[in-house]
């Protein structure tokens, strides 16, 4: 059987921990650590095989995208309680306009929004939340912009266990915000970023005796790293030249990363996709970073974007995510938001949608093929991270007075009084 333990990621340190202890940082540096396994020996090819055949199973842990892929997450045995919402499965959508406007590319798209709470968190949610039942917990938090704190809710609802969310105030959508309370979460508005809340929820975590489950809990990363191997499954084991992501805690990015380098290690794949990574221009610290050639972060102290689900000025997962960068060959960049807004404009023209922080992907790439960085006619896939109505807010805010003319028609409840008003806007001659 895989054996399984916790490790620093420093270089320097390296320090190994018991798994059976709830850690988030290593004591002996202070530095992220990481979920290791000793994986027991198997042919790639029959656990491929065994992957597919799951998908006919009636079973609620084989209908999972994650646990589908279970003997990639060793840390449960029989006896675990799994605690799932049927998470994963989410579609490989290919987008023929879009890939064009953003290059041309061959562009897909991986659509994270069709996750049970409309986002990817709930891929590592189901992992870290059945990690805290098993443990005991009966209190867990996080600090988010929003759709952390709808999944932890979600997640922790169905285990039993309360659920306590530090949200900046007034700084995300009224719609993440009504998930949360919906699904019975405890909400405490602090701080004017998620930065600040963040800091003050670790601090106070101690004390109170909380289960974190932000994606510093290495746990979190452990459920998300199987999104590569569902994608990988759905392009039938033949791995993109490109995988894009946004950027805001990193954990996606370190999450992908890790996936690949078990998958690759373990013989599945050969070739290893570029990870690059999009942050908006208002909340750009690991760009920053990247692009000033510095070793350390460049915090941004009052991150600024309409693209709340990255507006994070101190992104914890950074040391993973630039690992998972040097690894691969990736980069990083960063986009505007009106670049934004095009990108998601353009999307929602192939039928896709999605919430403003998804479309920084594609906004991206097409920023990156001008450059010259991503080739034209590249094998990209862009994953969306967030649901079309996790922010309508957003798209009500950016309706323009043409549009609106266009597209909302008020009538008198009359036919002579409705043929006037389709006459104006579709040219329909009355009979």
């Amino acid at each position: 059987m895989s054996s399984i333990y916790l490790q620093c990621i420093e270089e320097t340190c390296g320090q190994r921990q018991d798994a059976k202890r709830d850690e988030y940082a290593c004591a002996a540096c202070g530095g992220l650590i990481e979920v290791k396994y000793d994986f027991d020996p198997f042919d790639p090819e029959e656990l491929r095989r065994t992957w597919h055949q799951r998908r006919l199973s009636g079973e609620p842990i084989d209908r999972s995208g994650v646990w589908r892929f279970r003997e990639l997450l060793p840390f449960i045995d029989s006896s675990t309680r799994i605690v799932s919402l049927s998470e994963g499965s989410t579609p490989l959508v290919g987008t023929r306009h879009t890939g064009w406007w953003a290059g041309p590319v061959h562009l897909t798209i991986k659509h994270q929004g069709n996750n049970p709470t409309g986002s990817f968190k709930d891929l590592g949610m189901t992992a870290c939340i059945t990690r805290a039942l098993a443990r005991g917990v009966r209190m867990v938090a996080c600090a988010s912009t929003g759709n952390t704190s709808s999944s932890m809710a979600a997640y922790a609802g169905r285990a039993g266990i309360r659920a306590l969310l530090f949200v900046p105030y007034r700084q995300i959508s009224a719609a993440k915000l009504a998930q949360a309370l919906d699904f019975g979460a405890i909400v405490v508005e602090v701080g004017s970023t998620f930065d600040e809340a963040f800091e003050l929820l670790r601090q106070i975590a101690p004390e109170l005796g909380l289960y974190l489950v932000n994606s510093v809990n290495p746990f979190r990363i452990e459920g998300q790293k199987t999104i590569v191997a569902e994608m990988l499954e759905q392009r039938a084991w033949r791995p993109p030249d490109y995988i894009v992501v946004p950027g805001g805690n990193l954990g996606n990015a370190s999450a992908i990363g890790k996936g690949l380098r078990e998958l690759k290690t373990l013989g599945f794949i050969e070739k290893v996709p570029r990870i690059v990574v999009v942050q908006a221009a208002g909340a750009n610290p690991f760009y920053r970073m990247l692009t000033a050639g510095s070793r350390d972060l460049i915090a941004v102290e009052s991150p600024s974007t309409e693209a709340t689900a990255i507006r994070i000025g101190h992104p914890a997962n950074w040391k993973k995510a630039r690992r998972v960068l040097e690894w691969t060959d990736g980069f990083c960049e960063s986009v505007s938001d009106e670049e934004i807004f095009e990108a998601k404009s353009v999307l929602a023209e192939d039928g896709v949608g999605c919430e403003p922080a998804s479309a920084s992907t594609v906004a991206g790439v097409r920023k990156l093929v001008r450059a010259g960085k991503i080739e034209r006619h590249a094998d990209v896939v862009a994953v969306l991270t967030g649901h079309q109505l996790k922010d309508t807010e957003y798209v009500m805010r950016h309706r323009s007075e043409s549009q609106e003319s266009r597209q909302r028609l008020r009538a008198e409840p009359s036919l002579d009084a409705l043929r006037r008003q389709l006459e104006t806007v579709l040219a329909v001659p009355a009979p």
